[in-house]
């Protein structure tokens, strides 16, 4: 598991929604939506900010949705401050929604209806 490619759709989603503002919202950060997901793992991994947090924050919020170099770098400042302290990218890892339900095998599958089992069709 990538702990920093995990959290990018969430960061992005933040800081699409905030702007450079993110590091400092604290309304409806208890949401459990993408965007307040996203905000509190910004914030956990760039507390309020210091100047090279939010220049690479404000260069995601000005860039298109699929400006790859904005990302890159905002990845790059993550990855960063994951090695700079150890024990962030697993506090960062649990901020994360559990892995949705995979399923394998032979033929399709219908998870759940209506009793909460998984019924595979004969």
């Amino acid at each position: 598991m990538d702990t920093a490619d995990d959290v990018m759709p969430f960061v992005t989603s933040a800081i699409g929604a905030y702007g450079v503002s993110v590091l400092a919202k604290t309304s409806e950060v208890a949401a459990d939506t993408p965007v307040a997901r996203g905000t509190r793992i910004l914030q956990r991994v760039f507390g309020r900010g210091d100047a090279r947090s939010r220049q690479v924050i404000a260069r995601v919020a000005e860039a298109k949705p699929d400006d790859e170099p904005s990302h890159a770098a905002l990845r790059a400042a993550i990855v960063e401050a994951f090695g700079a302290d150890p024990h962030l990218s697993r506090e960062v890892a649990a901020m994360l929604p559990p892995d949705p339900v995979s399923a394998s095998g032979e033929g399709p599958m219908a998870v759940g209806g209506g009793t909460g089992g998984v019924n595979a069709p004969r």
